[in-house]
């Protein structure tokens, strides 16, 4: 069967390489200062790791999303091509409902350390709570992880009904985003490697996605 390269596939191959990269980057840079004390807290939040981590975080989730367009773009002659295109819109959904959260933690928290430290008088951590639990942002980035979450496994599954990718690293980007949420609520340690998993899955999916030629005619149907 006659086969192209596809400069879209190779751009969102790289994309996809470059995000898991970021998400690596964003928990292993990120400060993991003691929050609960004003002192470290302004320390972890007046730094420029700070904004460099999630910025690194910010850029990996978009690049991921771009990822994931190629990957629904290179199974579209397949089963499934309708499961790999949803879960690339419900990703990048997701991706822009999680964004504004990460803007307020990213450059408010910055700012407002910045200005702690420049002795302005109010209570850090009480502020620092007041824009890490407003209900609005709460809600806005409960949904958009979901989205993220349901967007990787679709994916995941799309790749694993097909040959066109292999399985495994399409498993971890799927466990890897639909454990975005809880791992939150675990140890440095556990983040860390969780962006590390994360990272392998993404990496390992681009580079096969690199190396996969544009099929001209349909290719790629369910396994039996």
């Amino acid at each position: 069967m006659p086969t192209t390269v596809d400069t879209r596939t190779r751009l969102g191959a790289l994309a996809l390489i470059v995000a898991g990269a970021l998400l690596l980057l964003y928990p292993a840079t990120r400060p993991w200062d003691d929050e609960s004390q004003a002192e470290t807290a302004q320390a972890a939040f007046s730094s420029g790791a700070w904004v460099a981590s999630h910025n690194f975080g910010i850029l990996g989730f978009i690049l991921a999303a771009l990822g994931l367009l190629a990957v629904a773009h290179t199974l579209r002659h397949t089963a499934s091509a309708t499961t790999a295109l949803t879960a690339a819109v419900l990703f990048w959904l997701g991706a822009g409902l999680v964004l504004p959260y990460y803007g307020a933690e990213t450059f408010g928290l910055h700012e407002v350390a910045e200005a702690a430290r420049a002795g302005a008088t109010f209570d850090l951590l009480e502020l620092t709570d007041a824009i890490r639990d407003n209900p609005v942002a709460m809600t806005t980035f409960a949904l958009g992880l979901l989205g993220l979450a349901i967007g990787g496994v679709m994916a995941g599954v799309a790749i694993v009904r097909t040959t066109a990718l292999p399985r495994i690293p399409a498993i971890l980007v799927a466990i890897g985003f639909a454990t975005y949420l809880p791992q939150f609520f675990t140890p440095a340690a556990v983040r860390i490697g969780h962006g590390a998993l994360l990272a392998i899955g993404l990496v390992w999916l681009g580079a096969a996605l690199w190396r996969t030629p544009a099929p001209t005619t349909e290719a790629g149907l369910t396994r039996s």
